[in-house]
């Protein structure tokens, strides 16, 4: 090879070891906020069809509120002990436990001598307003004719005045007669008695209409003891919800506001009551203080003593709300998954509020229309 070749073929080779390449253009990187991280599932991947995503909703959801145990009560406004109004002898019982009544209607009879006493004292009544009826109008008689006599100057003034005595003093025996007889009368329609009537039987009567939630009295029994009680008739169609409120949240109830109540009994259902009574003092063990809301129960469908729940809220406010679905605990965080696009989804940190229902406030690191994961936020967890 001649020189100048190969001095040519040296001059090309220094010329190509002195071109550089050019670099790669750099491709631009998605950092995500902070306190976000970002997770990518690929278009092709099951996962994906297993995600369900809505946008965030505003609600008016509660500032204020607290939850109480609870339990029904009978209504104290409604219920009533059924006394014996005479000693004497039951004869008959007409009702059974448990049994629906109505107001005035018969529970029971009585036989008792004070029935026959009462009636003998109307009677003795009604002869007594008789004989003062007959001795005013014998007065009455004795004064026109005096009266007469003295006009024709045949008798004195002072048996004037003596005869218009006699009338006006057995005017005043005939009111005390009639008096008495009102009174003899009064009696009997107590008992239930008829006038002039003996050996009669006294019924007692409901006193309202309700159920026979007590009975201590069966027939042929003798009593005496006026005080003790022979049966309870309840009106259950109302009842009341007794509530251990803390003290801390006493402050958001008056009489007559709104309680949601929910029973065991009755799982998924919530019942309206308004406050009838607060207590008066606070509880020095619990520290809470007692509340009874009133409950219309018209298909007698609570009973006493069932257990349950009431929940007070005081007011609303309108706050970005997500399913309870979409927020997962992690440690001490609490996250959701925003949808940046399809398939990319970042891992956000918020703060939420109480939990109304299916749904949480969300107070803080969304937006109302954020798309968030509502069915399937586990999957993400594991990327």
């Amino acid at each position: 090879m001649r020189s100048w070749q190969w001095l040519l073929m040296l001059a090309l080779g220094l010329a190509g070891c002195s071109r550089e390449t050019p670099a790669p253009a750099a491709q631009p990187q998605q950092t995500p906020p902070a306190g976000r991280t970002v997770i990518e599932i690929p278009a092709h991947s099951p996962k994906l069809a297993q995600i369900q995503v809505a946008p965030v909703q505003l609600a008016e959801m509660p500032t204020d509120e607290f939850t109480a145990p609870g339990s029904i009560e009978v209504n104290p406004n409604r219920v009533s002990k059924v006394l014996l109004p005479v000693a004497g002898r039951v004869t008959e019982v007409l009702v059974r436990f448990g049994d629906a009544v109505q107001k005035d209607q018969i529970l029971l009879r009585v036989e008792s001598p004070e029935a026959d006493e009462a009636a003998s004292a109307y009677l003795q009544a009604e002869g007594g307003l008789a004989q003062t009826n007959s001795a005013l109008h014998k007065a009455q008689t004795d004064l026109d004719r005096v009266q007469d006599l003295f006009k024709g100057d045949a008798i004195a003034k002072k048996d004037v005045i003596a005869a218009e005595t006699a009338v006006t003093q057995a005017k005043a025996v005939r009111q005390q007669a009639e008096a008495a007889l009102q009174q003899a009368k009064a009696r009997l329609e107590l008992l239930g008695l008829a006038p002039g009537g003996f050996r009669q039987k006294i019924a007692v009567r409901s006193p309202l209409s309700g159920k026979i939630t007590e009975m201590t009295v069966v027939a042929g029994e003798y009593r005496n003891d006026l005080s003790a009680p022979l049966m309870t008739v309840a009106d259950l169609s109302t009842v009341w919800v007794s509530a251990d409120v803390p003290e801390s949240s006493i402050r958001l109830v008056k009489v007559g506001e709104r309680f949601d109540v929910t029973l065991s009994a009755f799982p998924g259902e919530t019942f309206q009551s308004r406050v009838a009574r607060i207590a008066d003092s606070v509880d020095p063990e619990t520290r809470t203080i007692e509340v009874w809301a009133e409950l219309a129960n018209p298909q007698g469908r609570f009973r006493p003593d069932m257990f349950g729940e009431v929940r007070h809220i005081e007011s609303f406010h309108r706050v970005p709300v997500v399913p309870v679905s979409a927020v997962i605990q992690a440690q001490k965080r609490t996250i959701v998954y925003r949808e940046l696009s399809k398939g990319r989804f970042a891992q956000t940190d918020v703060q939420v509020g109480n939990r109304s229902g299916d749904r949480i406030p969300v107070l803080s690191g969304m937006q109302a229309g954020d798309r968030v994961v509502v069915d399937g936020a586990m999957l993400l967890r594991g990327y």
